[in-house]
């Protein structure tokens, strides 16, 4: 089973891909707004795009839950990891599925990379810039200031908190 997107309303909608043939164009309409949208199948020799989300996480922001969303784990990779809220065509590659008018669409940088000597790795946070400031450990983000972020950071972006963790939380999926 394969679970799409409304590009509307972002509903999601399940189908079985096995009973089409790869390279064949379907047409669906949402249950919740009835908009009416294609999708490909993709064929064996189509090839995937490089995308952060293709490589392993290495890290993890658990957002908390709040008047504006339900609780969250959003995985992290090496590289550069744009933070912000989801909307259609967003360019955060960490965003954030939240109703929250204060989170900008980037928000914030997370820059995952090895240490010096390479026996670990180092979070570098940096605000994006957005309007309402990026706050580690209830300290305001500078202009084109970065922070040394370790495990169990506290950041607030907006009117949403998150925790960073190296390991993936216990009692959620990821």
């Amino acid at each position: 089973m394969k679970r799409i997107r409304c590009p509307k309303c972002d509903e999601p909608i399940l189908f079985d891909d096995k009973l089409y043939e790869p390279g064949r164009s379907l047409v669906f309409q949402c249950p919740a707004c009835n908009k009416q949208f294609k999708i490909r199948i993709p064929s064996p020799t189509d090839k995937p795009a490089e995308t952060p989300e293709a490589q392993p996480p290495v890290g993890y922001l658990t957002v908390i839950e709040n008047a504006f969303h339900l609780k969250q784990v959003i995985p992290l990779c090496m590289g550069r990891n744009v933070v912000g809220r989801h909307v259609r065509g967003t360019t955060a590659n960490a965003a954030i599925k939240t109703v929250d008018p204060s989170i900008d669409t980037t928000h914030c940088i997370i820059n995952i990379c090895h240490n010096k000597n390479a026996s670990g790795l180092k979070f570098l946070l940096s605000d994006a810039p957005s309007n309402t400031g990026t706050f580690l450990m209830n300290t305001l983000l500078g202009v084109k200031e970065q922070a040394l972020v370790d495990e169990g950071a506290i950041i607030t972006i907006g009117a949403t908190t998150m925790i960073l963790h190296t390991t993936p939380p216990e009692d959620t999926e990821v």
